[in-house]
């Protein structure tokens, strides 16, 4: 088993193909990190200056594979940063139960399968660091976004007891959670169709498209990978960090403010509802 140079820490980031992933990755390759991303289809990945390998976060398997692979290269993870994921949109009540399943199958059962293969490398060397990369969205039930936002709530407010659990062995966990960046999220995640007959035809389309329009006009993702650093640098990481437009930061901390009736109005005004 090789070891690793003690200088440069070993990165595992999932979900490295595009977006915000490929932005961490080579930010971190740029500052002397050892850094493996991962794809469903790395050979149709150019991820330049990093190495890409398969996983799938849905397969377990192909996760055991990775996480072997890297460790038979390298000795160690020190960290892993959870960042694959897939958007959903609809209503509730018309989103196919067979979508809601693959949702939390990527954005929530995937990141703690992948946590459970590493946490023993990370035991065995008395040490590491977990970033899962949740949302904004998950701290609100947001309109026709209410799976998505289950998801990624789901896997934060699993990470808070998973820290607790971890502070014996060394390993820190946090949760990244980033607004709207300009990424081709949109593109990949499901749409519930926009149905004719629908009682929730006029105002989810009227949602989905200012969905669509806010991702557009999103951040560069390359402030996640200069977050992500800062992070990976700070001794005792925080639980939680939020990324992104001041007003997006700021609605997470109205939510603690004001009684739920009238940030719930405020949501409703800001979708148009």
């Amino acid at each position: 088993m090789k070891q690793g140079s003690a200088s440069q820490k070993v990165v595992l980031i999932t979900g490295a193909s595009s977006g915000i992933g490929k932005s961490i990755a080579s930010y971190l390759t740029q500052n002397n990190f050892k850094v493996y991303g991962t794809s469903r289809n790395p050979e149709k990945s150019s991820s330049g200056d990093f190495k890409m390998i398969q996983l799938d976060v849905t397969n377990l398997q192909s996760i055991r594979d990775a996480i072997k692979h890297i460790v038979q290269k390298e000795g160690r993870i020190d960290i892993l940063i959870n960042n694959a994921g897939v958007g959903i949109t609809g209503p509730v009540e018309e989103t196919p139960e067979e979508e809601i399943k693959k949702a939390f199958e990527t954005n929530y059962f995937g990141p703690l399968n992948i946590i459970r293969q590493v946490l023993p490398v990370m035991r065995a060397n008395n040490q590491g660091l977990i970033i899962n990369i949740t949302s904004i969205a998950g701290y609100m039930g947001l309109p026709y976004r209410g799976i998505y936002s289950a998801t990624k709530g789901a896997l934060a407010i699993t990470a808070e007891a998973y820290r607790m659990e971890l502070k014996e062995f060394n390993i820190k966990m946090t949760n990244v959670a980033p607004g709207d960046f300009a990424t081709n999220i949109a593109a990949g995640r499901y749409h519930a169709p926009v149905r004719d007959g629908s009682p929730y035809k006029n105002a989810y389309g009227k949602t989905l498209k200012l969905m669509n329009k806010h991702v557009d006009a999103g951040k560069d993702p390359q402030l996640m990978a200069e977050r992500i650093l800062e992070i990976i640098n700070t001794p005792e990481p925080r639980v939680h960090y939020k990324v992104g437009e001041q007003l997006q930061k700021f609605s997470v901390k109205l939510k603690g403010l004001l009684p739920d009736k009238l940030y719930e109005r405020i949501l409703m005004k800001h979708y148009k509802l």
